[in-house]
């Protein structure tokens, strides 16, 4: 079982929001978020950066934080916490089934598969960063960087 303390995640906030939002995007059923707020939480980080209202189709609910500042992940950090602090959650914990590590992509060969419900947010990544994939080398198989 992974677990991930909410005060102290141990990571950098944009790390901390894009776990905690593809989590509540995820299929996965062993988390101990219920549905209500995960789609409460994603759709609070939606509202901070989009005019619009939230995408219900799940393939669409990616937040894409590139074009932000710091001081906008800061405050969907805050606002994770505090909705998951709301809801008497202080320590995030979910589980899944190993499956094969698969390599299908750059993107992918530093990110290490562990469920098919982990493909779908690697997937979702690739869409938001097509540049990873696209960029190979040919005769090294390294990525190229863009300056």
């Amino acid at each position: 079982m992974q677990t991930l303390d909410i005060h102290r995640p141990e990571m950098p906030d944009l790390q901390f929001v894009l776990l905690v939002t593809a989590l509540c995007t995820s299929r996965l059923t062993v988390l101990n978020i219920p549905s209500s707020l995960r789609t409460t939480v994603f759709d609070r980080c939606w509202v901070l950066i989009h005019d619009s209202p939230p995408p219900r189709r799940p393939e669409a609910r990616v937040l894409d934080l590139r074009p932000w500042t710091e001081l906008t992940v800061e405050a969907m950090a805050e606002t994770i916490r505090r909705g998951l602090t709301e809801a008497g959650i202080h320590t995030l914990a979910w589980d899944h089934r190993p499956s094969e590590p698969t390599f299908n992509s750059a993107l992918e060969t530093h990110i290490v598969i562990d469920t098919r419900e982990a493909q779908i947010i690697i997937d979702r990544l690739a869409h938001l960063y097509p540049y990873l994939s696209d960029a190979k080398d040919a005769p090294s198989g390294e990525v190229e960087e863009e300056t």
